[in-house]
């Protein structure tokens, strides 16, 4: 088994995440650190775990993205089964152990989805697998919820969070790893519904707990971090979502962006964190730029569409099905604030 572990100047965080992956229990398994140009010496800081862990490092000169680093680690590893943890999670000493029981029987099973809790709050959920909404945005299940038993039940979930959760090597040398174009944000949900159109599942492991500090790479306030968020999710549909709803996805953006503003009236939602008009002007252009830069990206996208075509085993109808059976609602999904 390999674990991949992708860094960016989160020196203290890192060591905390190498500690946790250290203290697993009843596996092997190498670690790969893919270091995307830190300057904060995060490379001097894993260094020691060497000794403890069968660990490789890939050194980028500058910071390649999420997609790309991932990509770095897939292609070093050389385990059968490849897990990936954020450097800002912290894995329970028995998380790999249980990812790994969820293709246990299973040979369709190409992914495994964690147990993610906010680290500042263990009794909060972060994500346990995913939902999305028919624009493309997507949502961990239960983002923001107590923690109160209502997903400690194993079962199929849509596709897993790329914070925390384990893929079938073999499944990825088909299917491919993460759409560089993306850089960063979707990209566990295009590569996880990519692997769904392929034919593969995804299996939800409540046992394989991870405590995470949301928003540490880029700020939750950050507008690149929105304009990411925004752009990729128009990537992700047109890449992926069947005709008969890319037609209607400007439809599902407006009601979306309506029902946004009325949760921030209310209090509630992303959209307060933006405050004042200041704050709301940054959100707008924001969005704007990301809708352009997206429109700009979408030729590529498209020819990425029919590259797909040659994985596919669902019928864009059944695609359709799956997207509504694990849809989000909307006034779940504009309440959050993540």
């Amino acid at each position: 088994m390999s674990v991949i572990v992708v860094n960016w100047n989160r020196r203290e965080l890192l060591k905390k995440c190498l500690q946790s992956i250290e203290q697993q229990q009843d596996t092997s398994f190498e670690v790969i650190l893919v270091d995307n140009g830190s300057t904060d010496g995060s490379i001097e800081a894993a260094l020691p775990f060497a000794e403890g862990l069968s660990l490789r490092i890939i050194e980028n000169p500058n910071n390649l993205g999420f997609c790309a680093a991932n990509n770095q680690g897939i292609l070093a590893a050389r385990g059968e089964f490849v897990a990936l943890l954020n450097n800002d999670a912290e894995a329970d000493p028995g998380w790999l152990k249980a990812l790994l029981t969820a293709f246990d029987g299973r040979p369709g099973t190409g992914m495994a989805a964690s147990k993610i809790l906010v680290y500042e709050d263990p009794g909060v959920i972060d994500k346990a697998g995913h939902l999305i909404y028919l624009d493309g945005q997507n949502r961990g299940r239960g983002s923001g919820q107590r923690d109160n038993g209502q997903f400690d039940t194993p079962e199929e979930v849509c596709w897993p969070d790329g914070c925390a959760c384990m893929y079938r090597k073999s499944m990825l040398d088909l299917i491919g790893g993460f759409d560089e174009d993306l850089f960063a944000y979707a990209d566990d949900a295009e590569l996880g519904l990519r692997a769904r159109i392929a034919g593969w599942d995804c299996w939800y492991v409540p046992s394989a707990t991870v405590r995470h500090h949301r928003g540490s790479t880029l700020g939750v306030m950050s507008p690149r971090r929105v304009e990411l968020i925004e752009r990729n999710r128009v990537l992700l549909a047109v890449k992926l979502f069947p005709w008969s709803l890319l037609w209607l996805n400007a439809a599902y953006y407006l009601a979306r962006i309506a029902a946004g503003t009325w949760a921030a009236v209310r209090g509630k939602g992303e959209v307060r964190r933006f405050p004042g008009p200041k704050g709301k002007l940054t959100l707008i252009s924001s969005l704007i730029k990301a809708d352009l830069e997206a429109v700009r990206m979408i030729p590529r996208m498209y020819r990425k569409r029919k590259e797909v075509d040659k994985i596919r085993r669902l019928s864009p109808a059944e695609v359709r099905a799956l997207l509504i059976r694990y849809r989000i609602r909307l006034r779940e999904l504009m309440e959050q604030a993540v």
